[in-house]
């Protein structure tokens, strides 16, 4: 017997953790946008005063979501995947370009993109695929199905052009590589990553030296392992191809905009008044907070508007600014609670699907929470990656709420899945 009780069984440490996060982002905003004159809080001309908006419509959307059958979400996971591909698709006919990107509907004064609400679709079809008991992602052909899952989005994202968007549906293979994908997979992707910057800073013959020293030096120590010479050089040769590669992939592939952040990562030449400005003013801001902060309201560098885009990608500039390292440290806390309850509660689930598509919600938000902050200190290039539920925006805030929320309901409708 089913019981559609809102309360019932609810994770009520998991929506705590949820309001802590939105309230906390609500203030961070209305800091990083308050006017010279007094204005109402629900103010709609105003961006805190459309997020505040934004947060009371997410309330009958969480009910909404709690009284759902929770066997719904994997019914028609094929449904929400395909709405969201054809979401994507409309892009190229009525999508509006901004700072170059093609990736908003635009209705009146309001925003959407659609991006953010296809990684739930996606999350629940891979889930759903996932859970099939003859799935296994050993066998080449089970690994290419579950790639084109995750491909087909980021291919329509790629061609918007959102990389960073794109960036975030990638991360679904570690939940990939939990359920059985060969660890190579990950080893191959992080090593290309490093050859790629390594290409960029070094001569490419030296990369090439390293590698076969690096590989010989494998092949000999590791006599109790099965040892194919042909494999060896494979391997060489394609970490030759690709080293060699990477300037053309840099100079001819790459837009402008995209070098220009590569160029702040590594500091290659970096303008500070241009390409490097915004990065540095968040440093300043976040380091002139030093351990206690200036106060809430009280941030110089928020106040004088020197970080552009301060209430969306460098939200977190202004937490560091006003509430120092401390409240920094503590919010990093609550988003690290947050990850490790979704993951506590995906592994005590029931069924597989609830427990992959726990693993998503987590990896989603993760990788959002890492990236954000990881650019505002040089850890990661600026690709536009919004943190969750603290930067402004409906399309953001829905699509978080909406993907907690459904696995949410899952946990609280295990008790009827036996």
């Amino acid at each position: 017997m089913k019981n559609q009780s809102i309360g019932n069984n609810i994770d009520w440490l998991t929506l705590l953790l949820y309001m802590m996060l939105v309230i906390g982002g609500w203030m961070t905003i209305y800091s990083a946008s308050l006017p010279l004159e007094e204005t109402s809080l629900f103010d709609v001309t105003q961006i805190y005063g459309r997020q505040m908006l934004f947060i009371g419509l997410s309330i009958p959307l969480i009910l909404a979501l709690l009284l759902t059958d929770a066997k719904v979400f994997e019914r028609l996971c094929f449904v929400f995947y395909g709405l969201g591909i054809i979401l994507l698709l409309g892009l190229f006919v009525f999508g509006v370009t901004k700072k170059g990107q093609t990736n908003w509907y635009q209705f009146g004064g309001f925003g959407f993109q659609p991006s953010e609400f296809v990684k739930t679709g996606t999350a629940l079809l891979l889930a759903k695929y996932l859970s099939y008991s003859q799935v296994n992602l050993a066998k080449t052909k089970h690994q290419l199905i579950g790639f084109a899952i995750i491909g087909l989005p980021i291919l329509l994202i790629l061609m918007q052009p959102d990389a960073g968007s794109a960036m975030i549906f990638l991360s679904l293979i570690f939940v990939l590589n939990r359920e059985g994908l060969p660890s190579w997979y990950l080893i191959s992707g992080v090593v290309a990553i490093i050859l790629f910057f390594l290409a960029l800073l070094l001569n490419p013959l030296y990369i090439i030296i390293a590698a076969f020293v690096v590989m010989l030096l494998h092949y000999i120590t590791n006599r109790k392992i099965s040892r194919n010479p042909i494999i060896y050089f494979l391997v060489f040769i394609l970490v030759g191809a690709f080293s060699f590669s990477v300037n053309y992939l840099y100079n001819d592939v790459l837009e402008p905009h995209q070098k220009d952040r590569i160029d702040v990562l590594i500091g290659d030449n970096v303008d500070l008044k241009n390409e490097g400005y915004n990065l540095n003013q968040s440093m300043i801001a976040i380091g002139s907070g030093g351990l206690l902060g200036k106060g809430y309201l009280e941030g110089t560098q928020t106040k004088g508007g020197f970080v552009p885009e301060q209430h969306t990608d460098y939200i977190f500039t202004t937490v560091g600014e006003e509430w120092g390292f401390l409240g920094s440290v503590f919010v990093i806390l609550l988003f690290a609670s947050l990850f490790l309850r979704i993951l506590y509660l995906a592994e005590r689930q029931k069924t597989k699907f609830s427990r992959v598509y726990g693993y998503c919600v987590a990896t989603y938000l993760f990788t959002h929470f890492f990236v954000n902050i990881a650019m505002l200190i040089k850890l990661f290039p600026t690709i536009g990656v919004p943190l969750p539920f603290f930067s402004y925006g409906g399309s953001s805030l829905w699509a978080f709420t909406i993907m907690l929320f459904i696995f949410i309901k899952l946990d609280a409708n295990k008790v009827n899945e036996w």
